[in-house]
């Protein structure tokens, strides 16, 4: 397929300079091997551009949000596909001290904070092809203020454990909060402005309901942030969250209504809660729903309890999934959190095979558009192995760099050539070539019939 035939939807956010630059390097990203560096692309490149004109690329401001939006509607949008909106931080390990957005963040992977740098991604969900297409990344940038309000919060958490207990009650002079009026954390402010962002551009040409988040964000705040974008939270709850049935006793006669009935214990759920129940290699699964209150949060919630007994050993697990949309089904619930997991094979595909992991730029905009760079590509990707998977149903990402470095084996080979060859001997020369490196054989036959 020709690259920058394919990159002709990103015309209105991108000069014809740069579009032919990102061609070039777009190309380049499928043919190589080796660490995605600026000098990797140079070279692979080979005489469609030179290292310095890798460097102008990576040193223009570029508008990802709308480049990523252009290429999903242009070529990967479905009107008759639900989709759900997702996001998630992923954080790149990185050695040395000049590049920018440098600190210590915790990684899920090593289970610890490194020196790394982190970016947060929104990506739509397809329920249908349960793929996820990236929307927007933009990179983690933790202020000095931030830093010094984060170390306060945990010396004064590391305080109060030490603190004699305060007696019971209201402290005296304490006045009433709202629990809709709650602070944004400055992570909840910056994913509070992505998140609108991304809402304006898509201006209602993709319906969305739902945004995902892992339990890292199943609190308050959160839910207040995204209710406010006019959206609804899934997320999962801590195993312990203190949650309380409505209460519909009587009225005692004097004072407030009660609001909170019995506290809600997951190994004695009622049996009218139950919703399915099934046995899968020795474990048992029970799936609850119900409807619950939380004293943080303003709002009941529609919890979904899953509860997982080893019939041999008794061990259970429990996980608490909600959603601030009480109406929602608990098949769906369950359904739409799991594809959360989705976004994490963009960020795995993004270093595995685009260079996520392996930029060495520094300035902040080379940064911003090496990692943009390497998640467009994600996408990109599959549009191509779309057309592809048309006559060659097993063939995979390595499968198509594969193709793409036989090609550029094979075209180099015919420009040393000093006269024309016949084009059925070009054709087989591409499919014996193509074909090296590749996990799974094409079904076109090698020789000519």
């Amino acid at each position: 397929m020709d690259i920058l035939a394919l990159l002709q939807c990103l015309q209105p956010v991108l000069t014809a300079t740069t579009l032919r630059q990102m061609s070039h390097i777009v190309l380049a990203l499928l043919t190589m091997t080796g660490r995605v560096t600026m000098s990797g692309i140079a070279r692979w490149t080979g005489d469609g551009a030179s290292y310095r004109t890798v460097q102008r690329f990576f040193a223009t401001t570029l508008l990802w949000p709308q480049l990523f939006w252009f290429l999903f509607h242009q070529y990967l949008f479905d009107p008759d596909d639900v989709y759900l909106l997702a996001g998630d931080e992923v954080v790149v390990t990185k050695a040395g001290k000049k590049t920018f957005g440098l600190d210590r963040f915790f990684s899920g992977v090593l289970q610890k904070a490194v020196p790394s740098v982190a970016f947060f991604s929104f990506a739509l969900i397809s329920t249908k092809t349960r793929r996820a297409f990236p929307l927007r990344l933009e990179q983690v940038i933790r202020t000095e203020a931030e830093i010094a309000v984060s170390k306060a919060k945990a010396a004064a958490k590391k305080s109060k454990a030490s603190a004699p207990k305060r007696k019971p009650g209201r402290p005296k002079g304490s006045q009433t909060k709202l629990k809709s009026q709650v602070s944004l954390s400055p992570d909840l402010q910056r994913i509070q402005t992505m998140l609108q962002a991304q809402l304006q551009l898509i201006a209602g040409r993709v319906p969305l309901v739902y945004l995902t988040l892992d339990g890292h964000f199943g609190n308050s705040p959160t839910l207040q942030m995204v209710r406010g974008c006019g959206l609804h939270l899934i997320s999962k709850l801590r195993s312990d969250a203190a949650l309380y049935f409505p209460y519909d006793g009587p009225y005692q006669g004097r004072g407030p209504r009660r609001k909170y009935g019995a506290k809600l214990d997951v190994d004695t759920l009622p049996a009218h809660a139950l919703r399915r129940t099934s046995v899968e290699d020795g474990v048992e699964t029970c799936i609850y729903q119900v409807e619950v209150l939380h004293k943080e949060v303003p709002q009941p919630l529609n919890v979904v309890v899953l509860v997982k007994t080893n019939l041999r050993t008794g061990a259970r697990a429990r996980v608490l999934l909600f959603s601030s949309d009480l109406a929602l089904a608990f098949d769906k619930l369950v359904d739409y959190y799991s594809l959360r997991f989705q976004i994490e094979f963009t960020f795995r595909d993004a270093k595995q095979y685009w260079g996520l992991e392996d930029f060495m730029t520094v300035t902040a905009t080379a940064v911003s558009n090496a990692a943009n760079l390497s998640l467009f590509m994600v996408s990109l990707s599959v549009v191509l192995l779309e057309d592809v998977r048309r006559t060659d149903p097993q063939c995979s990402v390595l499968d198509l760099k594969a193709s793409y470095r036989g090609s550029k084996y094979v075209s180099e080979m015919i420009k040393l050539l000093p006269n024309k060859l016949d084009e059925g001997l070009i054709v087989r020369i591409y499919l014996q070539v193509a074909s090296l490196g590749r996990i799974h054989p094409p079904d076109t036959p090698r020789k000519a019939a």
